[in-house]
Protein backbone atom coordinates (compact mmCIF):
# COMPACT_ATOMS: atom_id res chain seq x y z
CA UNK A 1 0.00 0.00 0.00
CA UNK A 2 1.40 3.12 -0.41
CA UNK A 3 2.05 5.77 2.16
CA UNK A 4 -0.98 7.97 3.29
CA UNK A 5 0.96 11.04 2.49
CA UNK A 6 1.39 10.36 -1.01
CA UNK A 7 -2.17 9.46 -1.27
CA UNK A 8 -3.34 12.50 0.55
CA UNK A 9 -0.99 14.63 -1.67
CA UNK A 10 -3.18 13.21 -4.98
CA UNK A 11 -6.66 13.70 -3.62
CA UNK A 12 -5.47 17.24 -3.19
CA UNK A 13 -4.31 17.67 -6.50
CA UNK A 14 -8.09 17.15 -7.86
CA UNK A 15 -9.56 19.28 -5.84
CA UNK A 16 -7.59 21.70 -6.76
CA UNK A 17 -7.76 20.75 -10.57
CA UNK A 18 -11.47 20.52 -10.25
CA UNK A 19 -11.42 24.01 -8.33
CA UNK A 20 -9.73 26.31 -11.08
CA UNK A 21 -10.75 23.85 -14.14
CA UNK A 22 -13.22 26.86 -15.11
CA UNK A 23 -10.68 29.68 -15.05
CA UNK A 24 -8.10 27.72 -16.64
CA UNK A 25 -10.58 26.83 -19.82
CA UNK A 26 -11.36 30.41 -19.80
CA UNK A 27 -7.96 31.86 -19.73
CA UNK A 28 -6.78 29.30 -22.40
CA UNK A 29 -9.95 30.72 -24.66
CA UNK A 30 -8.45 33.91 -24.48
CA UNK A 31 -5.14 33.21 -24.78
CA UNK A 32 -3.99 34.85 -21.55
CA UNK A 33 -0.68 32.88 -20.53
CA UNK A 34 0.19 35.17 -18.10
CA UNK A 35 -2.75 34.51 -15.67
CA UNK A 36 -2.27 31.05 -16.76
CA UNK A 37 1.08 31.19 -15.41
CA UNK A 38 -0.07 33.01 -11.99
CA UNK A 39 -2.56 29.81 -11.01
CA UNK A 40 -0.62 27.23 -8.78
CA UNK A 41 1.29 24.47 -10.52
CA UNK A 42 -1.22 21.56 -8.68
CA UNK A 43 -4.49 23.34 -10.63
CA UNK A 44 -2.95 21.61 -13.70
CA UNK A 45 -4.79 18.69 -15.07
CA UNK A 46 -1.22 17.42 -16.46
CA UNK A 47 0.21 17.18 -13.02
CA UNK A 48 -2.49 14.08 -11.48
CA UNK A 49 -1.21 10.97 -11.50
CA UNK A 50 -3.43 7.39 -11.81
CA UNK A 51 -3.80 6.09 -8.61
CA UNK A 52 -5.63 2.58 -6.94
CA UNK A 53 -8.68 3.64 -5.06
CA UNK A 54 -8.15 0.86 -2.94
CA UNK A 55 -4.08 0.65 -2.12
CA UNK A 56 -3.15 3.78 -4.03
CA UNK A 57 -0.80 2.09 -6.31
CA UNK A 58 0.48 4.36 -9.43
CA UNK A 59 1.33 1.40 -11.56
CA UNK A 60 -0.53 -1.37 -13.69
CA UNK A 61 -3.74 1.22 -13.03
CA UNK A 62 -7.08 -0.22 -15.42
CA UNK A 63 -8.81 3.09 -16.01
CA UNK A 64 -11.93 1.52 -16.72
CA UNK A 65 -12.46 0.26 -13.32
CA UNK A 66 -10.02 2.66 -11.23
CA UNK A 67 -7.93 -0.36 -9.90
CA UNK A 68 -4.62 -1.73 -9.74
CA UNK A 69 -3.82 -4.74 -11.95
CA UNK A 70 -3.42 -6.59 -8.66
CA UNK A 71 -6.46 -5.74 -6.33
CA UNK A 72 -8.25 -5.93 -10.15
CA UNK A 73 -7.52 -9.88 -10.52
CA UNK A 74 -8.22 -10.38 -6.55
CA UNK A 75 -11.51 -9.00 -6.81
CA UNK A 76 -12.49 -10.33 -10.30
CA UNK A 77 -11.55 -14.02 -8.95
CA UNK A 78 -13.52 -13.54 -5.68
CA UNK A 79 -16.96 -12.19 -8.03
CA UNK A 80 -16.85 -9.07 -6.92
CA UNK A 81 -16.37 -7.45 -10.37
CA UNK A 82 -19.60 -7.96 -12.09
CA UNK A 83 -19.23 -9.11 -15.42
CA UNK A 84 -15.54 -9.90 -15.12
CA UNK A 85 -15.06 -13.78 -15.29
CA UNK A 86 -11.67 -15.77 -15.88
CA UNK A 87 -11.03 -16.75 -19.73
CA UNK A 88 -11.18 -20.72 -20.25
CA UNK A 89 -11.02 -21.93 -23.73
Amino acid sequence: MARKSLIARETKRRKMVAKYADLRKKLKEAGDYEALDKLPRNASPVRLHNRCRLTGRPKGFMRKFGLCRVKFRQMALNGKIPGITKASW
